[in-house]
């Protein structure tokens, strides 16, 4: 059955308030960009951050989140052999000069995609995925609905420019956060430099074309895009104390000028901001009593830490908490999510966690399931 539990607990916790202003024009160069906090996605500064735009291959982060979610299911591995179609291999602009019938790792074409920008190595994982990019296209635009964003098409998979095909600076904050939800993608973004191919007589170096990840400090990705329409374009992300911040900047001539803004927007960032923890991974919020099970109560503990962006200097504030449970069903294993965890400032939700079950739950037999509806009628706590 599905039940809701919500619980308003007053804390007595005090924290700056997050006051959001435009210190500074610190992207006066750039057609559009944002600064987001990646646990809250409060916006902390933001220029026309909701006007539509071409975003070239910033678009490969939509791409990239159908891959990781792939492989964090398992049906996709890192090391699965891909063998390149003509398709793939005539795909024009930035590429790691995949050919036809070459067999290479999914491992390699990811660092192709996210390092390289390759746009052969984005239509050949595509493939992999969907069977067709075309196929592959559809199932972004769909995330894309599932996500809420309201200025986000995607024509293809690469960010060619093409009619109809559009996103904005706030829209493409949100695919990062979504991306930084797989934590493997660091694992790809934040390195300088790598080889693909390295056990072939076609060994090739590449680096990343995000440059601020070799030199900006608590920098490990995200994106590098151009392209007539778009300009010059940037999504990149970097974490200091705990504080995580995602900045998505378009429209500029050069990369130098580019990066030199991005800088200081994170700059103001961490000078500005701090990241505050409420309440911590693991924490037990709510034991509840089961019915039809072999055990009788259940934890609800936090799966991450539940944060709040706070102002420095700003005045300090309280806030409370509510839970919502999904449907229970057996079996449930430790650590599957069974409900979520809305941390609010006053009616407002500035964060959610999902809550997890601290131990493995299996069905009872039907004689522990007859006394236990006969207890559950008297105790009143039935779910």
């Amino acid at each position: 059955m599905k039940k809701f539990f919500i619980l308003f607990l007053i804390m007595t916790i005090f924290v700056p308030s997050v006051v959001i202003a435009n210190d500074g024009d610190f992207t006066s160069n750039a057609s559009s960009s944002i600064l987001m906090d990646y646990d809250t996605k409060e916006v902390l500064y933001g220029k026309d951050e909701n006007k539509r735009t071409s975003v070239a291959s910033l678009t490969k982060m939509m791409g990239l989140i159908l891959i990781f979610e792939k492989i964090d299911e398992g049906s996709l591995k890192t090391n699965e052999i891909i063998t390149v179609s003509k398709n793939a291999k005539e795909m024009g602009g930035t590429q790691i000069w995949l050919e036809e019938g070459e067999k290479i790792s999914v491992n390699d074409l990811l660092k192709g995609i996210t390092m390289a920008s390759a746009n052969d190595a984005m239509v050949a994982m595509a493939e992999r995925i969907s069977g067709t990019e075309a196929a592959f296209v559809k199932k972004m635009n769909e995330k894309a609905k599932q996500l809420g964003l309201k200025n986000t098409n995607f024509v293809n998979s690469t960010g060619f420019d093409e009619e109809g095909a559009y996103s904005s600076a706030f829209d493409m904050a949100i695919i990062a956060s979504e991306l930084l939800k797989h934590e493997k993608i660091l694992d790809y973004t934040s390195k300088y430099e790598s080889y693909i191919r390295e056990n072939t007589n076609n060994k090739t170096w590449i680096t990343n074309t995000n440059k601020l990840v070799n030199y900006y400090k608590g920098c490990d990705g995200l994106k590098t895009g151009y392209t007539d329409n778009a300009g010059s374009s940037l999504a990149v992300t970097a974490k200091r104390e705990g504080l995580r911040l995602i900045a998505i900047t378009f429209g500029y001539k050069n990369t130098s000028t580019r990066n030199r803004e991005a800088v200081s927007l994170l700059d103001y960032g961490f000078s500005q901001y701090a990241s505050k923890t409420i309440l911590e991974k693991g924490k037990i919020v709510k034991q509840i009593n089961l019915a039809k099970a072999d055990k009788n109560r259940i934890n609800l503990i936090l799966k991450e830490n539940a944060n709040v962006v706070t102002r420095v200097g700003a005045n300090s504030k309280t806030y409370t908490y509510s839970i919502k449970l999904n449907d229970i069903s057996y079996p449930i294993k430790k650590g599957d999510t069974i409900g979520k965890l809305y941390l609010k400032d006053g009616s407002k939700i500035v964060k959610d966690v999902d809550l997890v079950s601290d131990a493995d739950i299996r069905k009872a037999g039907l004689f522990k399931q007859y006394f236990g509806v006969i207890s559950d009628m008297f105790s009143g706590n039935v779910y």
